[in-house]
């Protein structure tokens, strides 16, 4: 899966490009009993209600791959009879038009899926023909083959918020009526996936809103995929693992991830190939991340307890280089070397400014060999000027309305 993957499909959940047939869907309440259920031939929709339940569908596309969108891939035993992939591409196969197949899954989910309050199960199914490309990626007119797909959103359905409003029926101003409304999905997943713009029925497509609380019973309960953390969830777990190493000290211990995030970033500078395909990630072992620490000012003993902890922490699947790094404190601190480095600097040119200031001082001698000695700022020197006046050559130094001038101990 990849984010030209994303794109395409996201790209034809339009009016005009929508090729959706059915919409299926289940109204649970807190106390996880079905209160409503619907199967709709989705293109008959009233228009109002075709654009937001195609919002809704268009939001488990949204995010970040590899953070809010993850590959979930089954194991061999769920595809086998009685497994869950099994179960799914019997429901896709469908057409949604078994309801035992329909509340099947609405089962699933409710045993499955850890909720407290009333949210909305919808199942959107779809055939899309996806078109050959050449090598500029222009659009042949012949089809390659038909993507057909099941997309289910989770999505949580809350009051509307109290306040003030018109009552019609009584002709004045009121509390409003709260009602129910679908929020934006809190989870949802496309089964199978969209890879290299083709099926993969062993894998799906999982949508996470809350990247750092993805729903990793649903995705093991639920769906019968090897859960998978998010890039959030990798970060949060690599900074505890830096920070219970470094010990209490929380401004050493910022100072020393951000440090380490800082190498790390540099790494994957140097080590990204251009030529390979733009979401192959740069990984993290075990083994290289020591050598990213050596040059920091880390105990060895520290050293061996992160190299010790983070092969516990991700065993065989080392996570991407990036997503180990906080981008926003990387720039925040970059940010704050540049000022500091600005404020040295000015400090130097200050120090040298006024060593040139005493180094050139004013002595009797000085005024015996000169006539006119003057001692001006730096910053006037360039502005001091000679010309003749009336046939007398002239010194003619300009001032500021906030400036001032003394001669011989005389304010002027």
């Amino acid at each position: 899966m990849t984010k030209k993957d994303i794109a395409e499909l996201k790209r034809r959940l339009k009016k005009e490009e929508c090729t959706f047939t059915r919409l299926c869907g289940a109204y649970v309440d807190s106390s996880k009993q079905i209160v409503v259920k619907m199967n709709e031939t989705f293109l008959n929709l009233e228009a109002e209600e075709f654009y937001k339940y195609l919002e809704l569908a268009k939001k488990t596309l949204s995010g970040t791959v590899g953070n809010n969108l993850l590959n979930l891939e089954f194991p061999l035993s769920e595809e086998d009879a009685g497994g869950k992939q099994q179960f799914l591409m019997g429901l896709k196969s469908s057409d949604f038009k078994n309801e035992e197949l329909l509340d099947r899954f609405y089962e699933m989910v409710i045993n499955s899926y850890d909720y407290v309050g009333n949210y909305l199960i919808l199942l959107f199914h779809d055939a899309y023909d996806v078109m050959t490309k050449t090598t500029d990626n222009s659009k042949l007119d012949e089809s390659e083959e038909v993507f057909e797909y099941m997309l289910c959103a989770i999505c949580p359905v809350a009051l509307s918020k109290p306040g003030l409003g018109y009552r019609k029926d009584e002709n004045r101003i009121g509390p409003r009526i709260r009602d129910w409304v679908v929020c934006p999905p809190d989870t949802g997943f496309i089964f199978p996936a969209f890879s290299d713009r083709s099926s993969d029925i062993h894998s799906l497509i999982y949508y996470a809103r809350d990247a750092k609380e993805p729903h990793a019973e649903f995705m093991a309960d639920g769906l019968g995929c090897d859960p998978k953390r998010t890039a959030t969830e990798q970060k949060v777990a690599f900074h505890s693992i830096i920070k219970n190493a470094i010990g209490e000290d929380e401004e050493e211990s910022q100072e020393i991830l951000l440090n380490i995030q800082e190498n790390i970033s540099h790494y994957v500078e140097e080590h990204e190939e251009p030529d390979i395909k733009e979401d192959t990630p740069v990984i993290m072992t075990k083994d290289t991340l020591p050598s990213l620490m050596t040059e920091i000012n880390i105990p060895e003993a520290v050293i061996k307890q992160i190299e010790e902890s983070y092969a516990e922490e991700f065993g065989d699947m080392p996570p991407a280089a990036e997503y180990l790094i906080d981008a926003k404190a990387l720039a925040a601190n970059a940010q704050k070397k540049k000022a500091l480095i600005l404020e040295e600097e000015v400090k130097n040119l200050k120090q040298q400014l006024e060593g040139k200031e005493t180094s050139d001082p004013i002595t009797e001698e000085t005024i015996e060999t000169f006539d006119v000695v003057l001692r001006v700022r730096p910053q006037k020197v360039n502005q001091i000027k000679s010309e003749m006046i009336d046939g007398q050559k002239c010194l003619i130094i300009p001032l500021d309305d906030d400036e001032s001038a003394n001669v011989n101990g005389e304010a002027l």
